[in-house]
């Protein structure tokens, strides 16, 4: 029997945790370090990020109560996005937390040497026999690192009550500093307010975003919530307000009681302002002998809150850090290692001393403003992406997803989120920069080389762009069967054309033209040397020749449809079809084509320069010959949409020719329904759209080229889509239409339109990500 989780969380309960989150670095460490940033205009900057965090904040609210038990914005992201951005936020998110566990404790222990000048430690290092000197903040905080991992480890809880009550103690102490400092501001103190100006600002933006880190964390316990689709939102955005409104107003006090320069340059705001406010005192403390500057009993006070917040804070960030990489690792994102349980203490242990040592090395090596630098950015990260998987389960329109609240403005706060997210990232420092195009890639590389092979799941984001790129597809379709136009095709022919070849070409172009109207022109195009002059050239009418024009006149008085007959002499036959085709205007031109090996192909091809350089459609033809044609099968390549011109071209001949069409698209043996779904309403959208019935072929294989040419034994003619061959790539992996058409022996036409060519860039990169 499944067990339900007791909603009992009140509003009051959300506001807590959440708050319980945000406070703590920042406001205990900070404030300085921002304001070396942005002068006194630091207090914008709070503000600032707070309106930043909104977004991702009321995307958080909808998607718990929509998956109360999903866990997290890891999941949410995974599920929306899918698991290669999953895999991202997973990474990112992870590093996140540990960097700000690190800020926190590496942070709190300057609160301890305020009171007590920490000594550094010498390191022995018995291998080279020397001892490395660790300053004594680094030193102590990698002590209390070691500490938190080990209670980790044995699975120690935090009680909902501590939580709560550790919060109300903090509000308090925090409270009464405002009430009792305030009086004291000083005005000359905020001169020279934008001094520092909107660089600055933003500056200071993006190194305290991370203070408002832990606002999107209680969606994790949405289950537990009571009434969440009011609670959640009220209580994500009653925290935010509450948080942001006290950070700005002791920041306010911070600026206003300190110089400028001495809040820049320390690394414990909150101690340095009540030591100045209410002076230091002295007393013996046992083991460290007399006039020891314990400070006064302000002064203790409030280094008790900074350590509770910080030491709290570290402790649930190795706490939640650790739980990723065992998310990760059970959704087959992540090394299977790290999914291990201990069997005595119940908790992930490879997990927990994996994210311990990172955040050891962290507090070893790094400064407190870099750390808190990174750790914005890569929280930033997951903010975009959280807005991103927002509309991805807002536009895919699914019937599960029901939520209990509905983000307002929707979708352009999702859309404000990320424009301003990647502006934010933009404005910071080259290595918050570089870090966070770094867990990007190698979050995508990780998926592709480890996790794709190992996981048949997808997110609705893919299913989303899948079904609009089909729609486009169809609506574009139905433009171009729509046009009324009349068409000319030009068909170029060498000297060494047989009859058959010309008229299987012929064939192959008069249900186009009797369908829409228009004329064909039948061009031979003779070569000649370079130093043979034209005009000798064309003078000379060879018996060739003659046969040329007596067995077109033939031809075209059996088809009835306009055909024009001409020669043209030129020492370059792919310039003059060229030049041809654009001085008359012609619609498509409809060549044949060998065959080419792919060492061919290193050289470039003719027909690859008339593709690249023609002002019209190009279709070829190979294995040409004339035929009976009952049945036309469609084949499209990565994508299962087909050019709107190559739906065009098999419908009209069809219907003329009084054949079937058939649309054929392999996927693997194992692609998801959601897929196959697509296609198949793609396809009845076409069967709407075409003259003639369309029949719907899916194949599921993993040999695609072997399974296609015995699925196209019964076709008559094959149509095929065809890009410019890239010379040393299509060397190495040969395109799949060219292994297609040679495993076939009917009839191919290889379709490429000018739209297809003016997106050849995007679209191979889009159709591999989208149907791979």
């Amino acid at each position: 029997m499944t067990k339900d989780l007791e909603r009992d969380l009140g509003l009051l309960a959300v506001i807590a945790i959440s708050m319980g989150a945000m406070i703590g670095s920042g406001i205990f460490i900070l404030p300085g370090i921002a304001m070396a940033e942005a002068g006194p205009a630091v207090i914008l900057a709070f503000v600032i990020a707070a309106i930043l965090v909104v977004p991702a904040a009321l995307s958080i609210a909808e998607l718990g109560t929509a998956m109360p038990e999903a866990g997290g914005d890891y999941v949410f992201i995974e599920r929306g996005l899918g698991p290669s951005f999953g895999t991202i936020a997973g990474l990112g998110t992870w590093l996140m937390l540990m960097l700000k566990g690190s800020l926190a404790l590496y942070g709190g222990m300057f609160y301890i040497n305020f009171i007590y000048q920490l000594p550094t430690w010498n390191l022995a290092i018995p291998v080279i026999g020397a001892s490395l000197p660790i300053p004594g903040v680094r030193a102590l905080g990698i002590t209390f690192a070691l500490v938190l991992i080990a209670v980790n480890l044995i699975g120690v809880k935090q009680t909902g009550g501590l939580q709560l009550i550790m919060v109300i103690v903090m509000l308090i102490i925090l409270s009464g500093f405002v009430a009792a400092s305030i009086i004291q501001v000083e005005g000359a103190n905020f001169e020279g307010f934008f001094d520092e100006g909107i660089d600055g600002i933003l500056t200071a933006t993006a190194l305290v975003l991370v203070s408002y880190a832990g606002v999107t964390k209680v969606a994790a316990v949405a289950e537990e919530i009571e009434n969440p689709g009011r609670n959640l939102p009220l209580g994500l955005l009653g925290s935010l307000i509450a948080t942001s409104f006290l950070y700005a107003l002791l920041v306010f006090v911070l600026v206003g009681v300190m110089e400028g320069g001495e809040l820049a340059d320390t690394e414990e705001p909150m101690a340095e302002a009540t030591s100045l406010l209410f002076g230091h005192v002295t007393m013996t403390v046992p083991g460290l002998g007399s006039g020891v500057p314990v400070g006064s009993l302000a002064v203790v006070t409030i280094i008790l809150a900074a350590l509770l917040a910080l030491v709290s804070t570290a402790n649930a960030g190795i706490l939640t850090a650790s739980r990723y990489p065992l998310a990760l690792s059970r959704d087959k994102l992540f090394l299977e290692k790290f999914e291990y349980i201990h069997p005595r203490f119940n908790t992930p242990s490879v997990a927990i001393l994996t994210t311990g040592a990172v955040i050891v090395f962290i507090v070893a090596t790094q400064e407190v403003d870099e750390i808190a630098k990174m750790a914005g950015a890569f929280q930033i990260l997951v903010y975009i992406l959280v807005c991103g998987a927002l509309i991805a389960f807002r536009e895919r329109d699914l019937e599960w997803y029901d939520p209990d609240f509905d983000t307002p403005g929707y979708p352009w706060v999702q859309l404000f989120g990320i424009v301003s997210g990647v502006f934010i990232i933009s404005q910071m420092e080259l290595r918050e920069i570089v870090g966070s195009i770094a867990i990007v890639i190698i979050g995508f590389v990780w998926f592709k080389l480890y996790a794709q092979s190992r996981i048949e799941r997808e997110g609705v984001a893919k299913g989303l762009a899948r079904r609009e790129a089909g729609r486009q597809f169809v609506r574009d379709t139905e433009e171009q069967l729509e046009r009324e136009d009349t068409y000319e095709i030009l068909i170029p022919i060498r000297q060494d054309v047989t009859r058959d070849q010309e008229d299987a070409l012929i064939q192959l172009a008069a249900p186009i033209v009797r369908r829409r109207g228009g004329r064909i022109r039948v061009v031979r195009f003779d070569e000649v040397p370079d130093q043979v002059p034209l005009d000798t050239a064309a003078e000379d009418v060879s018996e060739s020749d003659l046969e040329f024009e007596q067995r077109t006149d033939e031809l075209v008085r059996y088809l009835e449809i306009p055909v024009e007959v001409g020669e043209i002499v030129s020492h370059d036959t792919r310039h003059a079809v060229v030049n041809f085709a654009d001085r008359t205007g012609a619609d498509l031109v409809l060549a044949r084509q060998e065959a080419t090996s792919r060492l061919g192909t290193l050289f470039g091809r003719d027909t690859d320069w008339i593709m690249e350089h023609a002002p019209c459609d190009v279709v070829f033809v190979q294995h040409e010959q004339r035929v009976d044609v009952d049945e036309i099968a469609v084949v499209t390549d990565r994508s299962p949409f087909n050019d709107p011109l190559k739906v065009e071209l098999a419908d009209a001949m069809a219907d003329v020719l009084g054949a079937r069409l058939r649309f054929l698209f392999a996927v693997s043996e194992n692609a998801p329904d959601e897929l196959v779904e697509t296609i198949e309403e793609y396809h009845d959208e076409l069967d709407d759209l075409c003259t003639v019935p369309v029949e719907s072929a899916i194949v599921r294989t993993d040999d695609e080229v072997d399974d296609l040419s015995r699925e196209l034994e019964s076709a008559d003619v094959v149509m095929l889509s065809t890009v410019t061959h890239r010379r040393l790539p299509d060397l190495v992996v040969e395109q799949r239409s060219d292994r297609l058409a040679a495993a076939i022996e009917q009839p191919v036409l290889f379709v490429h339109s000018k739209k297809t060519r003016r997106g050849s860039f995007l679209r191979p990169i889009l159709e591999r990500v989208l149907f791979d």
